[in-house]
């Protein structure tokens, strides 16, 4: 069990208690709901109720319950690394490697590799996701930051949350997009047919992707995808809304796709400001094989 402290933002002044803290520490307000009336959140040091209208500058404490049933084991795992200091590592996770581990992925994770390889990791996400600030889905492949203490997870969680750091994607889609450049604006949540999925729901979080188009084949699409906010699935579950689904997505996409090895989506841009040095940061990585070789079949 960890107790933690956030303080509520101008940007969420006045706004719904449940509402801010499910946008602030990305979970349901259904949950956030649980937790209050398990008084495990606190307002200024007293309960409170998920309608209170929070004020700038509150200070939330919170109880997060941990799965410590789960024990994590350092496994040396050979990662692809772009960039390591004491404060920040970028990290090429490739297609099929979960990120942290959970319940039925306890070995074989990104995390599992990274305490192998660093003696240290922030603890502010707990012991099941040491370092980890963000995170892509398992048969995502792609660019990662990790934090190696928790002034700089602080830092790189910030930037996430004010919008300032750099996620680009390459994705290849299901039929041809006529327009070269595009935002998706539709708000995600759980599904309410589905609950195992995502989807675009009206009482969903604000969500924007930007795409632009990187190259046209017969019946396929290749673009760029810039995410302004960062949703569970949000780039698979924009790209259906269009109509246009990730070609390989086995959970959003379609039966006649492409034969890979999941969805061909990669996290190919990374950028962020160092948490010490101030530094502006700007990591690349090349589409992984299967990818590479997808594109020459189909311009073939």
């Amino acid at each position: 069990m960890t107790q933690n402290t956030i303080i509520i933002p101008e940007k969420l002044n006045r706004e719904r208690l449940d509402k801010a803290l499910a946008e602030l520490l990305d979970i349901t307000r259904s949950a956030v709901q649980t937790l209050l009336k398990d008084d495990a959140i606190l307002v200024n040091g007293e309960t409170s109720k998920p309608n209170y209208k929070c004020q700038t500058g509150d200070e939330i404490t919170y109880v997060v319950r941990e799965a410590e049933e789960i024990d994590v084991l350092a496994e040396d795992i050979p990662l692809d690394i772009y960039y390591e200091d004491a404060d920040v590592l970028v990290v090429n996770k490739p297609q099929g490697m979960v990120v942290h581990p959970s319940a039925g992925h306890t070995t074989g994770t990104l995390v599992n590799a990274l305490l192998f390889h660093c003696k240290d990791l922030s603890g502010i996400n707990g012991k099941i996701r040491p370092g980890i600030v963000h995170r892509i889905d398992k048969d995502t492949s792609g660019l990662l930051m990790v934090a190696k203490n928790d002034k700089a997870h602080e830092s790189l969680a910030e930037q996430l949350y004010d919008k300032t750091s750099d996620r680009e994607y390459i994705a290849l889609v299901h039929g041809v997009i006529k327009h070269q450049k595009g935002t998706i604006d539709a708000p995600i949540g759980r599904s309410k047919e589905d609950r195992q999925k995502m989807g675009v729901i009206n009482e969903g979080k604000e969500s924007r992707t930007h795409f632009e188009v990187l190259e046209r084949y017969k019946g396929y699409t290749l673009i760029k995808c810039r995410l302004e906010t960062g949703r569970t699935h949000q780039i698979r579950v924009h790209l259906k809304y269009i109509g246009h689904p990730l070609a390989g997505d086995p959970k959003y996409g379609v039966k006649n796709t492409l034969v890979g090895e999941g969805q061909f989506l990669h996290a190919a841009e990374l950028g962020f400001t160092h948490p010490t040095t101030g530094e502006r940061m700007h990591f690349e990585a090349p589409l992984p094989p299967i990818f590479q070789q997808a594109l020459e079949t189909l311009e073939k």
